[in-house]
């Protein structure tokens, strides 16, 4: 054996030697159980030992047979004995499985490439060809593998794919404005003369039942009088017709009459239209104020045109203001305008939020997340770095053990939260790669290329 061999050895040796020893230390079962698969196998005659080990798991090595401190053999390493890992890099025992007397197929390239060989041979470096006996797996020509020692260097990591909620985060900008359905317009259904106000000023908070003003009223005051005289029912309920408050009929019914009304507000909100000074004619019909509960908004955001396929009544979005970014409110999703914006191509999204502090204002600006998919059935779905996209072409290296790996197109759906849903290609269940992949990608590109450069050669 050549010097560089034996140095290439024995830095395989320390490897495997480290994580067996890391791996076993506190699992002596385990570590002879491994040992027994090891000792097992060495029956056979036409194995080629590699290097030896410390029979207590200790990363020490040796060229050559020897003897611990105790006075115990190592163990001999055979060229099939080469350890397996698991998904999250650790040691496992020998994955090779007893069959009899075996048989050497061929011979492959000791650095991976796809170059066989029907009887013993050197590659242009020296290094031995690398016996394939009948009972190993063979290569289908869809996977590619890797040296265990070269995927460990790599960082090579594996997930299994599994069935979740993808959710996508769809964001848009919006502004908050009233709610449209707790507005109330202040008017009179008689023409009139407005005495005194109570609520002189924009912005002001009222209560249901509070005075608004004070009005003179001919039409009412006839009504009143007719009342008065004997005509009970017909008077009675002009002055409902009039919109008189119920607090006021009670009075001309209890022999009263009054030549001016207090107008009671008709709800609780605030003042955000004045229309009405002292002393002036109020007409029938005529707004006087405008009164809008503010203990729910609106929120209304411009989403792009691509997005608006993530956005359904009832999706949940999170509204942050900027006055107010530690603080962001959850909203519902209640209607979606049916026109576009030519200008901006977004589509008008309403979102009811509670306010019921006040701080929310009109016309702030809000940034809004869709939280897309987060009622949706669980998808089969894999981690966004698993995917090696060329723009035109998806594909996942699905891991099969041992060092084995099947490039495989995907066609994907959903993306969110890092994840992708996996419409066909994969299912759940199997270990895909999410990270290193350029490392497994790269030996599959060059194996599909040696494979065709080779291939005119071989049918010659």
């Amino acid at each position: 054996m050549k010097a560089y061999q034996v140095v290439m050895l024995l830095g395989l040796g320390l490897m495997v030697d480290a994580a067996v020893g890391n791996q076993y230390a506190n699992h002596p079962a385990s570590f002879a159980d491994s040992v027994s698969v090891v000792q097992a196998s060495a029956q056979s005659a036409d194995r080629k030992i590699l290097y030896y080990r410390d029979p207590s798991g200790a990363p020490y090595w040796s060229a050559e047979p020897k003897k611990d401190a105790n006075g115990r053999d190592y163990i001999p390493v055979y060229d099939d004995d080469e350890p397996t890992f698991g998904p999250g890099g650790e040691l496992q025992k020998p994955a090779r499985q007893a069959c009899g007397p075996r048989k050497i197929l061929y011979y492959r390239n000791p650095m991976g490439l796809p170059d066989t060989s029907p009887v013993p041979k050197k590659d242009p470096m020296g290094m031995d060809y690398i016996p394939v006996y009948e009972c190993d797996e063979q290569d289908d020509g869809k996977t590619v593998k890797v040296s265990l020692d070269k995927i460990q260097r790599s960082g090579v990591r594996t997930e299994t794919v599994e069935p979740r909620i993808v959710v996508r985060p769809v964001r848009a900008v919006g502004t908050v404005m009233h709610d449209e359905s707790l507005m109330t317009v202040v008017t009179m259904r008689s023409d009139g003369y407005i005495e005194e106000l109570f609520v002189s000023k924009t912005g002001a908070h009222v209560h249901k039942g509070d005075p608004l003003f004070r009005v003179y009223s001919p039409d009412i005051v006839s009504a009143q009088v007719n009342l008065r005289n004997g005509g009970a029912g017909g008077g009675e309920q002009r002055l409902r017709n009039f919109g008189v408050p119920e607090s006021h009929i009670r009075e001309v019914l209890a022999g009263k009459n009054p030549m001016s009304l207090i107008w009671p507000a008709p709800a609780t909100g605030d003042v955000i239209t004045k229309r009405v000074i002292n002393g002036q004619r109020a007409r029938a019909g005529e707004e006087l104020y405008r009164i809008v509960d503010h203990t729910h908004v609106w929120v209304i955001a411009d989403v792009a045109e691509s997005d608006l396929p993530f956005v359904k009544i009832g999706t949940r979005a999170t509204v942050t203001v900027r006055a107010y970014t530690a603080q962001p409110m959850e909203g519902e999703v209640t209607f979606i305008y049916p026109e576009l914006k030519a200008e901006t191509r977004t589509a008008q999204v309403r979102i009811e939020v509670p306010n019921p502090d006040g701080r929310l204002k009109v016309e702030m600006y809000a940034d809004v997340v869709f939280q897309s998919g987060a009622g949706d059935e669980p998808c089969v779905a894999l981690p966004a770095s698993a995917v090696i996209d060329s723009g035109t072409r998806q594909v996942v290296l699905v891991a099969k053990g041992e060092g084995r790996f099947e490039p495989r197109p995907v066609k994907l759906g959903r993306r969110g939260d890092g994840y992708i849903e996996v419409v066909e290609g994969v299912v759940a269940g199997e270990d895909v790669v999410t990270s290193a992949t350029f490392l497994i990608d790269a030996e599959s590109n060059l194996k599909a290329a040696l494979q065709a450069f080779t291939q005119p050669e071989a049918a010659k």
